[in-house]
């Protein structure tokens, strides 16, 4: 198994390497005020792609706290009745 993990990311990583050597050309980047960038198209797709994975994670760190903070709240209420003395068992009628 760990062969074919190492073929797989051997293959991918060939695959964006060759995908990277291919786009080498320059592109127009064009801002306000007629200004305007010329930048290798390779580069603009990875810094395109690196501030998706960067606003991705920024999403998901709301909600990973929130989760983190409910875990330990949950955790401190186990550990304080798990800690109490034991009340007398219910009977059933």
């Amino acid at each position: 198994m760990r062969i074919l993990t190492w073929l797989l990311r051997l293959s991918l990583f060939g695959f964006m390497f060759v995908f990277a050597l291919k786009n080498t050309a320059l592109v127009n980047l064009q801002f306000f005020f007629g200004q305007v960038w010329q930048v290798p198209l390779v580069l603009l797709l990875l810094g395109f792609f690196a501030v998706g994975v960067l606003l991705g994670i920024l999403a998901v760190v709301g909600a990973l706290f929130r989760e983190r903070r409910l875990s330990a709240a949950l955790r401190r209420e186990l550990a304080r009745l798990s800690a109490a003395p034991a009340s007398e068992p219910v009977r059933e009628s």
